[in-house]
């Protein structure tokens, strides 16, 4: 099971960028720590804190904020968000 489905990209989600946060689209069974592990292991940037959350329509959502300056803007221009 992979819990990182795909980057959720939004006017917000790209304000986020700017506070070193980004938001990802996740499998519903996957936990923080699942999620937490599967980014760094991904990405090669340290994860300090994931949050959940659940939309009305049954899509989890990870907000993911990383430990080094930039890595978000790192990570957005690696798969082509920037």
């Amino acid at each position: 099971m992979s819990a990182i489905k795909y980057p959720f990209i939004t006017e917000k989600a790209m304000m986020h960028l700017e506070e070193n946060k980004l938001q990802f689209v996740v499998d519903t069974r996957a936990n923080k720590n699942e999620i937490k592990d599967e980014v760094t292991k991904m990405y090669g940037f340290t994860v300090t804190d994931v949050c959940t959350m659940t939309t009305m329509k049954g899509i989890k959502k990870a907000l993911v904020t990383f430990e080094e300056t930039d890595a978000a803007h790192e990570i957005a221009t690696r798969i082509g968000l920037m």
